[in-house]
């Protein structure tokens, strides 16, 4: 038996900014879509529109695909369109989308606002292909202009690596709580988000933050050459 799901999970629990540039990306993926494909959806309201266009062209020609979704918010969006998703236990994907935060002129990234960066990180080393969908809102000139990095860590360390994160020369380094929630925010890993600001982000900071004991992955994406910038223009 089947649930009846109908359309509770369908609509972005905020408001969605620059939706006409984010609408414009997503139909972009879209039009990449194939019979067969296996494909790491994303996370995030770029992901979240991309999915719902992927979903309109599964009903207009009939094709089959199969999501390996980073968040159990795109999992039960893809659950409430008809979309059958697997785990990367199961099946490697055929290539992957998200999108991002930042994006600089060396297609480096800052990635998880959303708090999936551990997965969307996952999906993206095992792709052959990565398209990361970005409006125009999303390019900087210097990594960390307009976000800070956020840095997964296991709850029990996390005064450690904050720590360690002030002698790598951070800046400012707050755990992350959200609004109507007392406490920190925690992970679909059940663990807390660091979010860091460094002045300089050079292209050893991503490995030398994961070299912290206690952290699980960073918002750092820099250097994967399998990344493709979709632009919405």
């Amino acid at each position: 038996m089947n649930w009846n799901l109908k359309d509770e999970y369908t609509n972005w629990n905020s408001e969605i900014t620059n939706i006409e540039g984010k609408e414009k990306v997503a139909k972009k993926i879209a039009n990449l879509v194939k019979d067969g494909d296996v494909i790491g959806f994303g996370s995030g309201s770029t992901s979240f529109l991309a999915v719902k266009e992927i979903s309109k062209k599964i009903k207009t020609t009939n094709i089959k695909i199969t999501a390996i979704p980073t968040s159990y918010e795109i999992k039960l969006l893809c659950n409430s369109l008809g979309i059958p998703t697997v785990s990367l236990l199961e099946k490697k994907p055929d290539w992957s989308f998200d999108g991002a935060d930042e994006v600089d002129n060396n297609n480096w990234l800052i990635k998880g606002r959303g708090a999936a960066m551990f997965k969307e990180k996952l999906n993206i080393i095992n792709s052959k292909k990565v398209y990361i969908l970005v409006d125009n809102s999303k390019f900087v000139n210097k990594l960390g202009e307009k976000f800070k990095i956020p840095v997964e860590c296991y709850p029990e360390a996390v005064n450690y690596v904050k720590e360690a994160l002030y002698t790598m020369n951070a800046i400012e380094c707050e755990l992350r709580t959200g609004k109507g929630k007392d406490g920190p925010i925690i992970t679909e890993n059940n663990n807390f988000i660091l979010d860091v600001k460094f002045n300089d982000i050079d292209s050893d900071l991503e490995k030398k933050i994961k070299l912290i004991a206690g952290v699980i992955e960073t918002g750092l994406f820099i250097g994967y050459p399998n990344i493709e910038i979709v632009k919405e223009s």
